[in-house]
């Protein structure tokens, strides 16, 4: 019995040396391989032999399509298998989740079910071919975390299942080629194609190569476009093909790029269209110029006659991209006129006087050119703000714009042209552009300018070096924004929507400027509007208009300021009124009393918190009483930049991380509001950058809140004058969110990141 079992034994140990003799011989062979194609079809036989197996696929990845793509196979009833990365098929769920697959019956739904839900056979491949499948033993081909490809056998001779002994075999075969594949594709870097980079990452095929060369020629176009809107290659990867043949730095068209104001002075846009290509910026003494074809000497040789004494950093770029920057850089909305025609302009001017600073009148039409296209550019932009910062001696004036909350540089413009700009947004703005030494604040009507009905709020500082700084506030008149869509939770906005359509009392919205108060008012306004409610408002300036709403710009200058329109309002039969700001005791003394009558009173407060809101007013001698009477609630508010829905990027987070978000907002508080356990299935998100949002990752604001309700244990505490802290505890109670808590929810649904969050809130 003994004698069996130890010849048993050494059978199957010398079958087992025998195999891994075959599989190292298969493996040298492949991993010494100049052609990988070809060794394959060499070694089918033996690949097959080896596992006693029926057929062989070996798969590649499209990157593109997100399929995998058969690269060799035995069996010709089929010219190409195409399979998508995907848990439909059993190879695409093998390169999907990474992971060996061994089926020993593919009509077996239970045992297919056993790996994922959605995992089944597409039969129809047999009856096309009339080949029966029944086994299958595929394994991903992996070279470090980089996805390959894919080997499929099929039908184990005998009929039974792949054994575990052949799983370990296929998947050491599977890292072979997994070297072998990664090294081809290093090897024919060495190739000078212009789109190397796509035929060896897989992304298209030589065939498609061809076809696009031809169709270019046939349609007199560049070979890129037709790759970009024919073949769907995406930018990106054309980019990184040019990249990597010109051997410099691709460029990619950003339309929040600054205008490089400074280097177009004296270019011509001809030139430079008719040319392919445009300056990008400068980084230190060298200029960055995009060029559709880095390998032109005697192009780049022209344009270095333009920038003497300057060395040149060049970028390759296409051409549609260049094209779009010189538009971008030079024509304002009309296309009347470009930027380097206005800044040769102004040069022109500065050459007829002694002094470089006053040599340009603010009445100059290339300054006024020059200012209209700011503004135009800005609006087009969704900026809020404008910043025109001129600096002492020859530095350049620099013009940034605020967008989502976040300053970008826009253009820089020659120094010799600072005042000149600074006297034109004066005199636009009805101010005294002989007095350069205290603040002034004004208006421009922009309509009778440019084109554009907007108005700008306008302030000039001085700064050092007797300079001036203007800032412009661009008040965009629109529509509401619904409530529905403000990014109330459904607490905060069934609370806040209880408040406000109530007969009468108090409402604040407060935080700090730019926060979006006056927004939120005008949203809660146009819930109310109706016909029947005769609704007054005064305001500095008129930001928002609505049908319905009366609405009074104040005139502080002339005594006509917020107090004094509250007491006309109640002299008019108001409903609601809605007071832009209550900056002074007297103002808010009459809107407590406003709601004491029978009125519904909305206003904002510059206060960091709704509790220190109650504080503040108090501090300003509110009788308590009557303010606790009056007050139905406090909305405290932030604006947080929202992640981009185009790109943004799907995350399982840490037990680490989550328990960070817990601990910010508190473990209580989170198990009663949030509930939201920790997982495997747990996915949070985070910023990418795609074309949309100009690769920052984020795409617009959305609000966070603060509401505290005035009930009646929070009007007792009122008329107690408690501290801010009791304030807090009774508000937190009462059910309140704070800040940072509504804005770590919203991290939880995907709409934000605890970056931005941190940002905006500190408590």
């Amino acid at each position: 019995m003994n004698n069996k079992a130890s010849n048993s034994e050494m059978q199957s140990l010398k079958s087992e040396v025998e195999y891994r003799t075959k599989l190292q011989e298969i493996c040298s062979k492949i991993y010494a391989a100049m052609n990988l194609d070809e060794i394959i079809i060499n070694l089918k036989d033996e690949i097959t032999g080896l596992f006693a197996a029926e057929r062989l696929t070996i798969y590649y990845v499209d990157g593109v399509k997100r399929e995998i793509v058969s690269r060799f196979k035995s069996g010709n009833e089929i010219n190409e298998i195409r399979v998508p990365i995907s848990p439909t098929s059993i190879s695409g769920y093998s390169v999907h989740a990474k992971k060996l697959v061994n089926i020993s019956d593919v009509y077996d739904k239970k045992e297919l079910n056993r790996f994922d839900p959605l995992l089944e056979f597409d039969s129809s491949w047999d009856r096309k071919t009339g080949f029966r499948t029944a086994q299958v033993l595929v394994v991903p081909i992996l070279y470090k975390t980089f996805l390959l490809g894919a080997i499929q056998l099929i039908n184990r001779k005998g009929g039974t299942a792949f054994s575990k002994t052949e799983e370990g075999y296929v998947t050491e075969l599977a890292k072979i080629m997994g070297i072998a594949m990664y090294n081809q594709k290093r090897m024919a870097k060495t190739r000078s194609g212009k789109f190397d980079y796509l035929l060896e990452n897989h992304i298209m095929t030589q065939k498609e190569l061809g076809k696009a060369v031809s169709d270019a020629r046939a349609k007199n176009d560049a070979i890129e476009n037709v790759l970009l809107n024919d073949l769907k290659i995406p930018k990106k990867d054309i980019g990184d093909a040019l990249s990597k043949y010109y051997k410099v730095p691709f460029i990619e068209f950003n339309k929040s790029l600054p205008i490089p104001g400074e280097l177009l002075t004296n270019l011509k846009v001809p030139f430079m269209k008719n040319n392919l290509w445009v300056p990008i910026r400068t980084e230190g003494e060298m200029v960055v110029i995009a060029l559709d074809n880095p390998h032109d000497g005697q192009k780049i040789g022209e344009i270095q006659t333009l920038f003497p004494k300057r060395k040149l950093k060049i970028f390759v770029s296409l051409k549609d991209d260049i094209l779009d920057y010189i538009n971008l850089f030079t024509q304002d909305e009309k296309e009347l006129s470009s930027i380097d025609d206005i800044l040769s302009r102004l040069d022109d001017e500065e050459e007829e006087i002694v002094e470089a600073e006053s040599g340009v009148s603010e009445e100059s039409s290339a300054v006024v050119q020059l200012v209209n296209k700011v503004i135009i550019d800005a609006f087009n932009r969704n900026a809020s703000d404008i910043h025109i910062e001129p600096f002492p001696g020859k530095e350049n004036t620099k013009v940034r714009i605020r967008c989502d909350g976040a300053c970008s540089i826009y253009q820089t413009i020659p120094y010799q042209f600072r005042n000149a700009i600074v006297s034109r947004l004066k005199i636009m703005s009805d101010l005294d552009i002989a007095e350069r030494r205290k603040p002034q604040d004004g208006k421009i009507k922009f309509k009778k300018y440019g084109g554009l009905d907007i108005e700008l709020r306008v302030a000039t500082v001085p700064t050092q070096g007797g300079m001036e700084d203007v800032v412009m506030r661009i008040l965009a008149a629109g529509e509401p924004i619904p409530l529905a869509k403000m990014g109330f939770s459904k607490n905060n906005l069934d609370n806040f929507v209880s408040c406000i359509t109530k007969p009468y009392g108090l409402i604040f919205v407060c935080g700090p400027t730019g926060s979006g108060k006056t927004t939120t008012l005008h949203s809660a306004l146009g819930y109310i509007n109706k016909d029947d409610i005769k609704i007054w408002t005064a305001e500095d300036p008129v930001e928002i208009t609505q049908k319905g709403l009366r609405q009074v710009q104040v005139k502080p200058k002339i005594g006509f300021d917020f107090a004094a329109a509250m007491r006309a309002f109640l002299r008019a039969d108001p409903d609601v009124i809605m007071v832009g700001e209550m900056r002074d005791k007297e103002t808010t003394h009459i809107g407590i009393e406003a709601s004491l009558t029978g009125h519904l009173v909305f206003s904002t407060l510059h206060t960091n918190s709704a509790p220190e809101s109650i504080t503040r007013l108090l501090d300003m001698g509110m009788d308590p009483f009557n303010f606790a009477d009056a007050i139905l609630c406090i909305l405290a508010q932030r604006l947080v930049r929202t992640l981009c829905p185009d790109c943004k990027k799907s995350y399982t987070p840490t037990k680490q991380e989550y328990d960070e978000l817990v601990r910010e907002y508190g473990p209580e508080e989170f198990e009663k509001f949030v509930k939201i356990p920790y997982s495997d299935q747990l996915l949070l998100h985070k910023p990418e950058g795609c074309d949309a949002c100009n690769n920052t990752g984020y795409r617009g604001r959305m609000g966070l809140h603060e509401l505290l309700m005035g009930t009646d244990e929070m009007k007792k505490m009122i008329q107690g004058k408690a501290k801010m802290d009791d304030l807090r505890n009774q508000a937190v109670s009462d059910g309140m969110t704070t800040l940072k808590q509504d804005g770590i929810a919203k991290i939880f649904e995907g709409r934000c990141d605890l970056l931005q969050v941190r940002k905006v809130c500190i408590k």
